[in-house]
C-alpha cells in the first residue's frame, strides 16, 4: 500500500498546486513574515530567505518521504506568481485520513484561493489517493479559515479546548502567545459531491516522478 505522496502539478480554474521550487524562496520568505500569519502560525519570527530556502529543500522533501505530509505552492495560472500553500500533515495511511492547512499571501486575499486550492486538493485525496477523511483545525478567533472550511462543504465536529497557541504583538513589538481554542472540521467524499464546479477541476492534476 502507499505510505507516500506523490510529487503532484493540481491545476484549477485560476491556480496550479505544485511541489515548493527555490525559486520560490524571495516570496515565500515576504509571505511568512505577514503579521496575520505570524499570528496564527508557528513559522521562526522572523522567517528569512535562508529559512525558506530550508523549508523547501529540506523540510517539506523530508515530510513527503517519510509519508508525514505533502507541502503544496499555490500560484496563479495566468501570472505563476506565488499566492499561498497548502499543507497535509499528520497523515493515517491506514485510515486514509490527513490533516489540510492554507495559508493564503497578503496580495492574494479576498480572490476565494484558499477554498479554490483547499476544494482541488480534496478533491485528489478523495479521487486519485482514495482517502476517506480530511480534518481542519481552525483557531477558534480565525474567522477568515473557518469561512473557506465551510465553504468547501466541511462539517464542525467539535472544539479542542485550549489547544492552540496564537501570537500576539506586545507593547514594545515583540510577540507573545496567547492559548485558545481548536474548533475541528473534517470533510468526507459525500460532502463535497455537491460543490460548486468551479472551485477545482477534478481531471486537472499530473503525477511526476518522485524526487527523493
Amino acid at each position: 500500500m502507499t505510505s507516500t505522496f506523490p510529487s503532484i502539478s493540481i491545476s484549477t480554474e485560476r491556480l496550479v498546486l505544485r511541489s515548493l521550487d527555490t525559486d520560490d524562496v524571495p516570496a515565500l520568505a515576504e509571505m511568512m513574515n505577514d503579521e496575520q500569519i505570524a499570528a496564527w502560525t508557528d513559522v521562526p519570527r522572523p522567517f528569512t530567505e535562508q529559512s525558506a530556502r530550508t523549508w523547501i529543500t529540506e523540510y517539506a522533501p523530508a515530510e513527503r518521504t517519510a509519508g508525514h505530509g505533502l507541502d503544496l505552492a499555490v500560484t496563479e495560472f495566468l501570472t505563476q506568481r506565488l499566492v499561498g500553500l497548502i499543507q497535509l500533515t499528520n497523515t493515517d495511511w491506514h485510515v486514509r485520513s490527513t490533516e489540510l492547512s492554507y495559508i493564503v499571501a497578503p496580495w492574494a486575499r479576498g480572490e476565494g484561493y484558499a477554498s479554490e486550492a483547499a476544494l482541488a486538493t480534496a478533491q485528489w485525496l478523495f479521487g486519485d489517493q482514495k482517502f476517506e477523511r480530511v480534518e481542519l483545525r481552525t483557531a477558534a478567533d480565525n474567522t477568515a479559515s473557518q469561512q473557506v472550511a465551510q465553504k468547501i462543504g466541511c462539517i464542525s465536529e467539535g472544539v479542542l479546548r485550549n489547544a492552540c497557541i496564537a501570537h500576539v504583538r506586545t507593547d514594545d513589538g515583540g510577540w507573545s502567545d496567547v492559548r485558545t481554542d481548536f474548533i475541528v472540521w473534517s470533510l468526507l467524499p459525500e460532502d463535497i459531491e455537491g460543490a460548486d464546479g468551479h472551485l477545482a477541476d477534478t481531471g486537472g492534476f499530473t503525477q511526476y516522478p518522485d524526487w527523493n
